[in-house]
């Protein structure tokens, strides 16, 4: 099951204790004090893993403690710091806090960390008190409590290439045509009801990412259907697929959906380089010329067929392309 937000509360360790002890040792009738400060608190550590791929596990476990700092002992020993608790999470994982609101941290990186609560200060043991005029002070501290804070975790996939489209557009199928990734595919509306990555071979030597999002309708930017849920997926992708059904009444109408709604969750995300692909070529009768979308923005056109896998090593090659020119420009 994929699971992209979840809810967790999580608290350092609290610190231990200062010790009150002074010196008994033969012929030192007044010995000084000797007791020892508390352990440190453990931290509660967040981790990216490629290897988590959903925040499932969080659904059974909401709540994370760090382990308490050892009390201080005589003879000035120094209590053990608590066990630090690392919390593994999928690569793409955006950190929130659920009070405030503010982002912690954006876990992209396979072995990123965040300390995401710290540990509370040992108290110190009353030979920290000691003075030139006291001499056998009793005081001591406590330990401090550890950090606790209640966290939002959103997972953002990281692909180059977003797959987006109306239900039924066939994106299932061409992610199954040029991938390894072999979604549920049928011909009836909302077959995909969670994203999906697919590795796509450009060529010999070059890989990609793509993301099938679950079919968008009009008014998914307000909750309708089932891509609300799923559109922050695609604001990671470095490149739009656009995927139309050719066989449609109205194709040109059918991108213009698209483009409202992804318009209307984020601004921004329609500056994106683009293709627009017109799917279903073997259904269009063969003495007719395939539609022209017009387009908004730096956006190409091809049709292709995902079912017999006509045009799609073209369209790998204008992924490959798009994907060369944001590498050159990321480097100019």
């Amino acid at each position: 099951m994929f699971i992209d937000y979840a809810e967790i509360t999580i608290r350092g360790g609290k610190g231990g204790n200062g010790c009150v002890s002074f010196r008994r040792e033969k012929y030192v009738p007044r010995g000084g004090p000797n007791g020892g400060d508390g352990g440190d608190g453990g931290k509660v550590i967040l981790v990216a893993d490629e290897n988590v791929n959903t925040l499932l596990d969080f659904r059974h476990r909401r709540r994370f403690q760090a382990g308490k700092g050892k009390h201080g002992q005589g003879s000035n020993k120094h209590g053990k710091n608590g066990s630090d608790v690392r919390v593994r999470v999928p690569v793409g994982t955006l950190l929130k806090d659920r009070v405030s609101g503010q982002v912690v941290a954006d876990l992209v990186v396979h072995g990123q960390t965040v300390v995401v609560a710290q540990g509370g200060k040992g108290g110190r043991g009353n030979a920290r008190f000691a003075t030139s005029t006291h001499r056998a002070p009793r005081k001591v501290e406590a330990g401090a409590e550890g950090q606790e804070r209640e966290l939002i975790l959103e997972l953002k996939l990281l692909a180059d290439v977003g797959l987006v489209g109306l239900p039924n557009s066939g994106k299932s199928t061409l992610l199954a045509c040029i991938s390894s990734a072999r979604p549920k595919i049928a011909d009836y509306p909302f077959t995909t009801i969670q994203p999906k990555l697919g590795i796509v071979s450009l060529d010999e030597f070059h890989r990609t990412m793509l993301a099938d999002i679950p079919g968008l309708i009009s008014g998914a930017h307000q909750g309708k259907g089932l891509g609300i849920r799923f559109l922050q997926h695609i604001e990671r992708t470095r490149i739009l697929l656009f995927l139309l059904d050719i066989t449609s009444p109205e194709p040109q109408r059918d991108y213009e959906i698209l483009c409202h709604e992804l318009s209307r969750y984020k601004a921004g995300l329609l500056k994106k380089p683009s293709l627009v692909v017109l799917n279903k070529t073997d259904l269009w009768p063969a003495d007719h010329k395939y539609p022209q979308i017009k387009v908004k923005g730096k956006s190409l056109q091809h049709a292709i067929s995902a079912l017999t896998g006509a045009g799609t090593e073209e369209l790998k090659r204008l992924i490959a392309d798009q994907l060369d020119m944001l590498k050159m420009e990321k480097e100019i």
